[in-house]
């Protein structure tokens, strides 16, 4: 029997897609309903399914986070709400996507192709490049950039410039930001401050970890496939998440 989840942060849009599926292709069995990314990663690390039906942004880890960390393990399907101007980086046939509201025609010819694939064994996609090209064109154009963080310590406030910091770490209800020579606590959510930093300057290593890319020193894979990084001016080792460990592969 052919195996599927399905992702989506939206309830609605995650039952409408399980009821027409449901109608659709009776045969699939939906194993798994995933309202975050990371609960996604961990469905299909568990159940190892034929198809993983991912919406494009999830909070924390989306759905491009969740296929880079798992490419080669099941067939990806993108649901998004973007136009088609952002969707050209999907090559032609190499994986699908279905695009909201998402129509009855439009997923019969993808269920087509899902099983035409499944028919040949056809190995699923490594998509790492063209997660690359998507998750540039699916930014925030126009997006004003972070230059200070403000934190107050007692009656002081102090001023961290962008340049300068680290790392963040985030719990339930502080971001800690840290710099070579000093640290403090804000109460704005890492989610919020990530929509404000360069993606390019600063990687998230972990749904609760942002990292300076230019200050890493060096990664580190364990015996069980587990990375950590250490940072230049920082005794401190990072973890890395399954859905980054990507950007660590050696060249």
């Amino acid at each position: 029997m052919t195996t599927a989840i399905i992702a989506d942060d939206e309830d609605l849009p995650r039952k409408d897609l399980r009821r027409m599926l449901n109608d659709l292709w009776p045969e699939l069995d939906i194993i798994a309903e995933c309202e975050h990314g990371a609960d996604a990663l961990e469905a299909i690390h568990q159940h190892h399914p034929d198809i993983a039906f991912l919406d494009i942004r999830m909070p924390g880890m989306t759905g491009l986070d969740v296929a880079n960390a798992t490419k080669g393990r099941c067939h990806a399907v993108f649901t998004t709400a973007y136009d088609n101007h952002a969707l050209e980086a999907f090559s032609a046939g190499a994986i699908d996507y279905l695009l909201k509201p998402i129509s009855r025609e439009r997923l019969v010819d993808a269920i087509a192709r899902l099983k035409a694939r499944l028919e040949v064994k056809a190995t699923p996609t490594d998509l790492s490049s063209l997660m690359q090209e998507l998750d540039k064109r699916l930014r925030p154009q126009n997006v004003e950039r972070i230059r200070w963080i403000s934190a107050s310590v007692g009656d002081t406030i102090k001023m961290f410039p962008i340049d300068k910091i680290l790392f963040f770490t985030s719990d339930e209800k502080y971001t800690r930001v840290v710099c070579t020579d000093d640290e403090a606590h804000v109460r704005k959510p890492l989610k919020e401050i990530i929509e404000g930093l360069d993606p390019e300057v600063f990687w998230q290593i972990h749904r609760s970890v942002v990292v300076r890319a230019d200050a890493i020193a060096k990664a580190h894979r364990d015996e069980l496939g587990k990375v950590t990084v250490e940072l230049r001016g920082s005794k401190e080792v990072l973890k890395v998440s399954q859905a980054y460990a990507w950007r660590f592969k050696p060249m």
